[in-house]
């Protein structure tokens, strides 16, 4: 049955293959069930509802991955995009969490629409890659100050608008510490290294007394509190379609640059260079996010830590499937999750936004049209606290200093129209 489902054979793998390569991409994303349910919390969401749902949200993400597309890819709630529906959606722009969950509904619609017409790449040809840079390692510096933020090392201050915390406080110590652990974990190679940074914290946590022990295995919380809580009235205020773009934007880039990169590291890819199946992978991460919106969550995508099974010997869709059924499994540890204090996550969240900045390397900085966009993206998205504030003036910019600079041909029809909408958002917000 196996063999007939995802062609072990033709693909050179085995099922003992496939699940060891599942179990290295589970370790090496699993901390998003800690993460994800107390990012959202912060919105006013019930922690243990937001723990069901990403977890079940990530399971359907990687048996649809696995049995439709059949592709060793993982998906579950993508960082950065938990990051922006919280503090820049509902604390920063004053939005309801459940008018939030219905602009996620919106752009899982939205991509799926796009991917089943075929637009998504000639959209993704249309936007360039500077934009696309700019927008990662903008999301990038967003969650290094959340993590930063919540850890108490970066306070507010009335004279600097930002300054440092009290370095020798116990959130403090544990934040640096759960940094430093993760970067020597993955320096030595260790697949787990995020996750096990998460719970060495939460231990000397209990350890010092500075959280109640919880217990260990329950069965699941219930997901009432949040399941098919969407408020689609909200939706329909202008202000909210620059939020639904920016879900769908991120997720499509995330998406489209997951597939490619774990493609290439598995020469999944065929002899022109293109991903066979891709629009069923399309779906996958789509179908995944429209769920995760109705359970509870915020925008479920692919993960580019599949790579790490893929490296591992991952070929199939066995290795997503493995995935999910251990998403599945961990429905039944929510006191652990419930047990992680802020602090315990900085490290992820330092460490997530180290990959993201990354791509600043591909940047083409003797092009100084092409630099200067990418720099005001980036660094916009954390100073304004959004996301969508990143974005949208990273487009005008483009466009402005493009058309200045004698280069209007470069300016793709989808650019200068995102460009005028959002330049017509500000006028008139």
């Amino acid at each position: 049955m196996l063999e007939k489902l995802f062609k072990l054979t033709e693909n050179h793998s085995s099922v003992r293959q496939e699940v060891v390569a599942g179990l290295t991409t589970f370790l090496t994303m699993a901390y998003i069930i800690f993460v994800n349910p107390a990012m959202l919390a912060d919105a006013g969401m019930d922690a243990g509802a937001v723990f069901v749902a990403t977890c079940i949200a990530a399971a359907i993400g990687c048996l649809i991955m696995g049995f439709v597309a059949n592709y060793p890819i993982a998906l579950a709630p993508g960082m950065g995009l938990n990051a922006f529906f919280t503090y820049s959606v509902v604390l920063d722009m004053g939005h309801q969490w459940q008018t939030a969950l219905a602009a996620v509904f919106c752009s899982g619609v939205l991509f799926m629409i796009l991917s089943l017409l075929k637009v998504r790449e000639w959209l993704m040809n249309a936007i360039p890659a500077s934009i696309r840079i700019g927008i990662a390692a903008g999301i990038g510096l967003f969650l290094a100050l959340i993590g930063l933020k919540n850890a108490g090392v970066i306070v507010d201050n009335p004279a600097t608008l930002v300054g440092l915390g009290d370095v020798t406080s116990f959130p403090v110590v544990m934040a640096a510490l759960s940094f430093v652990l993760v970067i020597a974990l993955v320096k030595f190679g260790h697949r787990s290294a995020v996750m096990v940074s998460i719970l060495a914290i939460t231990a000397l946590a209990l350890l010092f007394g500075d959280v109640e022990y919880a217990g260990l295995v329950s069965m699941p919380p219930s997901v009432a509190p949040t399941f098919l809580q969407l408020d689609f009235a909200g939706v329909f205020d202008v202000a909210m379609l620059s939020v639904i773009f920016a879900f769908l934007f991120v997720d499509l880039f995330d998406t489209s640059g997951t597939l490619v990169a774990v493609a290439q590291r598995g020469n999944l890819l065929d002899k022109e260079g293109k991903l066979p199946r891709s629009d069923r992978a399309m779906l996958a991460d789509s179908t995944a996010t429209i769920a995760g919106s109705m359970l509870g969550t915020s925008t479920t995508t692919s993960y580019v830590e599949s790579t790490a099974g893929v490296a591992a010997g991952g070929r199939t869709g066995l290795t997503a499937v493995v995935v999910g059924l251990l998403f599945l499994g961990c429905l039944f540890i929510s006191p652990i999750a419930g047990m992680v204090p802020a602090y315990a996550t900085t490290g992820a969240l330092l460490y997530v936004a180290i990959l993201m900045l990354s791509g600043l390397t591909q940047v083409d900085w003797d092009d100084i049209t092409e630099a200067a966009p990418v720099v005001v993206t980036t660094i916009l998205m954390p100073l304004t606290f959004s996301i969508a504030h990143g974005i949208a003036i990273g487009f005008i910019t483009y466009a402005a200093i493009k058309l200045f600079s004698g280069k209007v041909k470069e300016i793709s029809p989808a650019v200068a129209v995102l460009a005028l909408l959002f330049m017509a958002k500000f006028a008139f917000s």
